[in-house]
């Protein structure tokens, strides 16, 4: 099945919107869906785009305070008894600050909590390190029953949060604060544990998730000038990884590359790395944050800094492909 992307996707005037707002939208439409789906927030309605659902059903919206604890330990209670809860925070706070209460009263008991962290990454800006939640994929996917999806834009956001309302599962979404290019369309398909080739190659699988997936594709067309054949498969569901997808590329490609704006350790790259040495032991570059935290600055001046842009990672991946033999089962 073809994946169809924004005609506009490579135009410098591309569309761009805060993951964020997809996230508004699908909720207010998860509440019209479904009289259960709750919502609860740290004091953070209009940052978090939670506001969307609270002015649309007010008496089923709870402002927990400044208490990101106590703001999933409700909501566990609250799935308990039946209801869906979504609860909000800046991804920092929330699994950052309150990690034990998601493993002890909703992963453990396996309670449907959809734990929405926003503002996560280093192109949160100028709020700096303490904010730019970098250890968010790595804390949620390492616990039992916990699925872990990563949106690439506000599109795939707003299917994204349809999708966990149904899923009946603990559930994390990551979002980041600053507009990012919409690659994707309305018909783009998404489903929980689902991965999609956006374009097809054979000299290198690029492998993103969140953000990056869009800079994963301006880095194919920079590498496509220079004569490479770059496949780029999006994964926005981290958990469970789509290893069927995944694999199928890698084992074409025989080289794989994956791009996080995150820490690389035990996050996505750290997945896919995971998964590979297990299954088809293939070179793997994994390009995100590397054992440091970010810094404060205008949100594109850190991902050039960090090299996370397209060019940046283009030039990357073409010293990589320089450097490294393809592998192809059988050598």
């Amino acid at each position: 099945m073809s994946y169809p992307l924004n005609p506009d996707l490579y135009n410098d005037d591309v569309t761009q919107e805060p993951i964020r707002a997809g996230f508004g939208r699908g909720l207010k439409a998860a509440g019209e869906a479904n009289s259960q789906v709750v919502a609860l927030c740290a004091d953070l309605t209009e940052s978090t785009q939670m506001s969307l659902f609270k002015e649309a059903f007010p008496e089923r919206y709870v402002e927990i305070g400044v208490a990101e604890q106590n703001l999933v330990t409700v909501a566990s209670g609250m799935a308990r008894a039946g209801k869906i809860p979504f609860t909000s925070s800046y991804a920092a706070f929330s699994p950052g600050r309150n990690w034990e209460q998601i493993r002890t009263t909703i992963a453990l008991n396996n309670q449907p909590v959809k734990i929405v962290g926003s503002h996560a990454g280093v192109s949160v800006g100028p709020d700096g390190a303490t904010h730019q939640m970098l250890e968010d994929i790595a804390l949620m996917r390492v616990l039992p029953n916990m699925v872990v999806i990563a949106p690439g834009d506000s599109i795939e956001a707003e299917k994204a949060t349809r999708a966990i309302a149904e899923n009946g599962k603990p559930s994390y979404l990551r979002l980041a604060r600053e507009k990012t290019p919409i690659f994707s369309t309305s018909d783009a398909p998404f489903a929980i544990g689902k991965a999609y080739v956006l374009r097809e190659g054979s000299d290198i699988t690029l492998l993103g998730t969140g953000t990056m997936t869009y800079q994963l594709l301006a880095a194919a067309k920079k590498l496509e000038e220079q004569g490479v054949s770059v496949e780029v498969v999006h994964v926005p569901t981290i958990k469970p990884l789509d290893e069927e997808t995944i694999l199928a590329s890698v084992r074409k490609t025989g080289r794989a590359l994956s791009a996080e704006e995150a820490q690389a350790a035990a996050g996505f790259g750290g997945a896919i790395a995971e998964l590979l040495g297990e299954k088809l032991p293939t070179p793997l570059l994994r390009v995100g944050m590397h054992d440091r935290f970010g810094e404060s600055g205008a949100p594109q001046e850190l991902l050039e800094h960090f090299e996370l842009t397209g060019p940046q990672i283009a030039e990357t991946a073409k010293q990589f492909i320089d450097t490294t033999p393809q592998y192809h089962q059988g050598f």
